[in-house]
């Protein structure tokens, strides 16, 4: 196959919460729009992007904003899609059944279709972050799905931390992984420790990208909520870890990126991880602490 037809162009929505879901599909809709007319063949919308996030505080109410998937988003995004011939993946509140939640990922192909879904395994508990309030952990391990002309694992946010999460992706056929994000500062302490925390989060994932030899796409949120400044920069890292586009980190932003997936095999060759790594040796993983 000639290089250039293994580019995949990758479309990442940034924007800021909307105050109604209606508002906040209506907005990520005319984001995935233009960025299917600057020619992306796969769009990434933020975290939870229908509403503000709902978990700076355990507020019962929040449950009303969840839906079941295949639902009213699915069904809006799903013709969007087919329209203009883009794959989408939507970052969803999902009510599963009653009392059950879940922080879902869904992945729409370009005719429609829903072609997978994914339920974020790592839940936070952080101040601002009451994520275990309202959502159960995953069940659905870390799936890979055709997308056009690539392979695709959606993890979501707290999962951007996990090496074990990405590893898994990638030994599932992975050459994209896309993690929906909603992060920011949520205290007030300085510019030195926001940038020291803004490096941290985006260093993880370039490793991610390093180790495993894949593309990383991070779609971020931009824009005050409360108590909190999520702080955009919303970014796509090669499999050497450089990053090909940064968005602003304090205005929405429709990035559309190319991505060569011949560098996943080239990245390999240069450094193969996979082939070296001791799999007889990793039983300690299944443990929680200590040897």
């Amino acid at each position: 196959m000639a290089h250039t037809e293994r580019i995949v162009q990758i479309g990442l929505v940034q924007q800021r919460a909307s105050a109604s879901a209606a508002t906040g599909l209506a907005r990520a809709i005319e984001g995935v729009r233009t960025a299917a007319a600057r020619g992306a063949q796969i769009v990434c919308l933020q975290e939870l992007f229908r509403s503000p996030y709902p978990c700076q505080s355990e507020d019962e109410s929040r449950f009303d904003w969840a839906e079941p998937i295949p639902g009213p988003s699915t069904e809006v995004l799903g013709k969007v899609a087919a329209r203009c011939g883009v794959a989408i993946v939507a970052s969803l509140f999902e009510r599963r059944a009653e009392g059950l939640y879940h922080n879902t990922a869904v992945s729409l192909d370009a005719s429609g279709r829903i072609a997978s879904l994914y339920r974020k395994m790592h839940i936070p508990d952080d101040p601002l972050y009451y994520e275990k309030y309202y959502f159960a952990p995953g069940d659905t391990g870390f799936p890979s799905v055709a997308l056009g002309p690539a392979r695709v694992s959606t993890l979501v946010c707290w999962d951007q931390w996990f090496p074990e999460a990405a590893r898994l992706a990638a030994l599932g056929g992975a050459q994209i992984l896309c993690y929906p994000t909603a992060i920011g500062w949520q205290f007030d302490e300085g510019p030195e420790v926001d940038r020291a925390q803004h490096d941290a989060w985006e260093t993880a994932q370039r490793a991610h990208a390093i180790a495993n030899g894949v593309f990383v796409v991070a779609v971020n949120r931009v824009g005050r909520e409360g108590a909190v400044r999520f702080w955009g920069q919303s970014f796509v890292a090669d499999p050497f870890g450089r990053v090909l586009a940064r968005a602003s980190s304090a205005e929405e932003e429709v990035l559309v990126v190319d991505c060569d997936l011949a560098e996943v095999e080239r990245t390999r060759r240069l450094w193969p991880f996979l082939r070296d790594r001791r799999i007889d040796a990793y039983d300690g993983l299944l443990r929680r602490f200590g040897t």
